[in-house]
């Protein structure tokens, strides 16, 4: 079955960075989309950054310009750097991977943003 694993996550302090990343199995990985998702306490999820199977990249607006997502086809990973980190960034990671017909979810990395 598939799998997406995450690591990376820890305490940083404001304006420090974080690289996350995911590796995937179970999956043929160049097919699918993947992305960062994530969820602060009593918020919403809500999305960081995706990027299709071809490398379009998509980013929510809270974190254009300061986080950057890429994948590895060849290591089934897919990677969120992230820079400028602030508190706000506060929040559980998930990874996911998408195509038109399905979508898996990773159980997350907490990131948390803190002097």
């Amino acid at each position: 079955q598939v799998q997406l694993v995450e690591s990376g996550g820890g305490l940083v302090q404001p304006g420090g960075s974080l690289r996350l990343s995911c590796v995937a199995s179970g999956m043929i990985f160049s097919l699918y989309g993947m992305g960062w998702y994530r969820q602060a306490p009593g918020k919403e999820r809500e999305l960081v950054a995706t990027m299709s199977s071809r490398g379009r990249t998509n980013y929510g607006n809270s974190v254009n310009g300061r986080f950057t997502i890429s994948r590895d086809n060849a290591k089934n990973t897919v990677y969120l750097q992230m820079n400028s980190l602030k508190p706000e960034d506060t929040a559980v990671y998930y990874c996911n991977s998408y195509t038109v017909n399905y979508n898996y979810w990773g159980h997350g990395t907490q990131v948390t943003v803190s002097s």
